[in-house]
């Protein structure tokens, strides 16, 4: 040992400049380390992000297809209600399709003008035709009144001419809702007979007597009744089921059986 320390003192210039250049060594190769560090943190972040972004656009086109089959689905499973099919007697029910919904995007819809109409991307290529009901997953929405080769205009409940023939749920008593041409929330019950009486909360519902919606789809449920003696029916306020403002996905309605409802009801007149 007491060698060693003679030959270090003897040698000590440069035995400091040996410790030194290890010094600068390992120094050099700590640097090294975080540059690399900082360069692998930035291609990661850069990456990250790049990959996020490729995610959030796969998670997007996934979510739309998902989305896209959901409704199918939907349209599938209201093809199987009872409505849809034609019920001929107590006992049996055959499979004798009467409605069939499939399902459609809203790309154009106003709520606030005095005649409100919304655009969907189903036409005449996809089987639209004026005169199909149009509903959405919580009630009435429309009836298409135009159709174009890949398009179709529907006439909203939010319209002046729009009179969806209607019973009170829990009497099935007649009755028609119109739009009160005040708010895209709310429609009017009129033509009550005098003798009923309806209390908030009271659901009303498609009729099943025209050829455009099938019975018991949700119209709305009744906000406040107005009684007038005077009057020979009533009306009340109402609070549409459909929400006008978010609408989306819609589903239209085929009667399968309307031409010959047409032309049995035609025959029957002429006569």
């Amino acid at each position: 040992m007491r060698t060693l320390l003679v030959f270090l003192w003897k040698h000590h210039f440069f035995t400091l400049f040996v410790l030194l250049e290890v010094l600068a060594f390992l120094m050099l190769i700590n640097s090294y380390s975080y540059q690399r560090t900082l360069s692998f943190n930035a291609a990661n972040d850069l990456t990250g992000g790049i990959f996020k972004t490729v995610g959030n656009i796969s998670d997007y086109l996934i979510l739309r297809k998902q989305n896209d089959q959901l409704l199918r689905e939907n349209a599938q499973l209201l093809n199987k209600l009872p409505g849809s099919f034609l019920e001929r007697d107590s006992t049996r029910e055959y499979g004798d399709s009467l409605y069939h919904y499939f399902p459609a995007r809203v790309i154009r819809n106003t709520t606030h003008a005095y005649n409100n109409f919304i655009v969907l991307d189903k036409g005449r290529l996809q089987g639209v035709e004026k005169e199909m009901g149009v509903i959405s997953s919580r009630g009435v929405v429309g009836i298409v009144i135009g159709v174009s080769a890949h398009y179709s205009l529907v006439m909203s409940l939010l319209n002046d001419n729009a009179k969806i023939s209607s019973r009170i749920k829990k009497d099935l008593q007649l009755v028609n809702v119109v739009w009160d041409e005040n708010d895209p929330s709310y429609g009017k019950i009129v033509d009550i007979p005098i003798h009923i009486g309806l209390a908030a909360g009271d659901t009303i519902v498609t009729s099943g007597n025209s050829f455009i919606f099938p019975e018991g789809i949700p119209i709305g449920t009744v906000l406040t009744f107005k009684s007038d003696a005077n009057k020979g029916l009533n009306s009340a306020q109402m609070k549409y089921s459909s929400d006008f403002n978010s609408l989306y996905h819609v589903y239209i309605i085929r009667n399968l059986k309307k031409k010959e409802e047409q032309k049995l009801l035609e025959d029957g007149t002429n006569e």
